[in-house]
């Protein structure tokens, strides 16, 4: 017997299970490449200038995706309660 399921809750947690995948590759790559720079630059001191520290332009540059990511699967960002109470604000304005 399949069990019905609510197609805005699936697609909620569609979003969270991706972002929690996302997340593990993010923390497992950039830790990976944070290891390569310590052990080819970070242990001779080379960190005269941040571009000495080259990872960091990976992990902020995919945090912030990363981040934007988060949003959508945990605050809706878009999602159709958010577009009804938008129509639901017009509709009331031109009501008056």
């Amino acid at each position: 017997m399949e069990v019905i399921k609510d197609e805005e809750l699936w697609k909620i947690a569609t979003k969270r299970a991706k972002f929690k995948k996302h997340l593990v590759t993010y923390i497992i790559v950039n830790g990976f490449l944070w290891a390569i720079w310590y052990v080819t630059a970070g242990r001779s001191g080379d960190l005269d200038n941040i571009f000495g520290v080259w990872p960091i332009w990976s992990t902020l540059g995919w945090g912030i995706g990363l981040a934007f990511n988060y949003a959508d699967a945990y605050h809706n960002i878009g999602s159709k309660s958010d577009i009804q109470n938008e129509y639901d604000k017009l509709i009331n304005q031109k009501k008056q």
